[in-house]
């Protein structure tokens, strides 16, 4: 076996532990941090495959400022432990056969048109220029409209968390 491999299947069993570990948790702040640990595992998978730009891009943007965003807003709600239920039986009925039929659906198409023949280096776009040009220029308006819609979330969740004003007491003569 290759250091690669031996690599990528490492960053991937970290992944796949955040994830679940994300999901057990019953303490959001806990889950945060478990997906800052599934973020810094993508982004070691994406340095494997040669998409450095990407890997950084995961760790500033992603692993740095969103989940600063998503620590911030847990911790303005100050959100304490969850409760627990049973579930739903809807959930259960429809979400798990669900969940089979889509993971068979991509596994069929991911074996079925996974391209494994070799890419020559520098032929898919992918270089900073590129990647600048395609997010300033072409893709301005969603670019814009994604910042606003994150200020939208959090001046929401500065009024969910603000306190109602109390009424000032009467004087009683």
């Amino acid at each position: 076996m290759s250091v690669h491999l031996i690599l990528f299947l490492a960053f991937g069993a970290v992944a796949v532990a955040g994830g679940v570990n994300l999901l057990a948790q019953t303490h959001p702040i806990n889950s945060a941090l478990s997906l800052i640990a599934v973020m810094a595992a993508l982004a070691g998978e994406y340095l494997l495959l040669g998409a450095e730009f990407v890997a950084a891009v995961q760790v500033i943007v992603y692993a740095g400022a969103i989940m600063v965003l998503f620590v911030f807003t847990i911790m303005l709600l100050n959100t304490g432990e969850e409760e627990r239920t049973k579930g739903s039986h809807i959930a259960i009925l429809f979400g798990i056969p669900g969940m089979l039929v889509a993971s068979l659906l991509v596994a069929w198409v991911m074996l079925r048109h996974s391209g494994t023949g070799a890419v020559a280096a520098g032929a898919l776009p992918g270089d900073p220029r590129t990647i600048g040009q395609l997010l300033f220029h072409e893709f301005l308006l969603p670019f814009e409209i994604t910042s606003v819609l994150i200020l939208i979330a959090i001046m929401g969740a500065v009024v969910l968390a603000s306190k109602p004003p109390t009424a000032p007491a009467r004087k009683v003569d």
